[in-house]
């Protein structure tokens, strides 16, 4: 397979946050920031894959601000590993002010997604090669992640973590 990179499968949505779609408080319920999350993902996960995807996980969320009533949400999500027939997916969520335009980073995630034949089967993906400063460290750092994931879901010996080892040993 020809390997494809990140900005392959990049996929940029952009919406307003309605008041439907807020607690309270006025700010976005966090699940539908996981669903606009998902959706983003599942479309850049598609693109790499050119096949049906499926989420696996949802390895990490960070909700480091909220995002208040009437603002313009951005998800950015690209591939940023793939394994045989897995794909790490880092997704980030960025708020644009009213008055000045300036975006800032919001929040974070990082899903796995899973391509599957018309039947379900997993299938193969294409290899991934990062390009930039930013997705070789989130391409080095997905495989600690997949790893400390199959240690503690017991489908892997911790000691057979080569990329966790090197992090506790010297």
């Amino acid at each position: 397979m020809k390997p494809k990179t990140p900005s392959d499968s990049r996929t940029i949505m952009t919406d307003l946050v309605l008041p439907s779609e807020t607690n309270p408080l006025n700010n976005l319920f966090g699940g539908e920031l996981l669903a606009r999350m998902d959706r983003a993902a599942s479309i850049a996960a598609r693109r790499h894959s050119r096949r049906i995807t499926v989420t696996a996980s949802v390895n990490h969320v960070a909700f480091n601000r909220s995002v208040p009533l009437g603002s313009v949400v951005t998800v950015e999500a690209a591939i940023s590993r793939t394994f045989r027939t897995s794909m790490e997916v880092f997704i980030d969520v960025w708020i644009e002010d009213r008055y000045t335009g300036e975006r800032t980073r919001a929040n974070e995630a990082i899903y796995t997604f899973v391509a599957v034949d018309d039947t379900g089967v997993p299938t193969e993906v294409p290899p991934i090669v990062p390009e930039t400063e930013l997705e070789k460290q989130r391409f080095e750092a997905a495989l600690r992640r997949k790893q400390l994931s199959l240690v503690l879901a017991g489908k892997m010996k911790p000691h057979d973590a080569t990329e966790l080892k090197a992090l506790f040993m010297e």
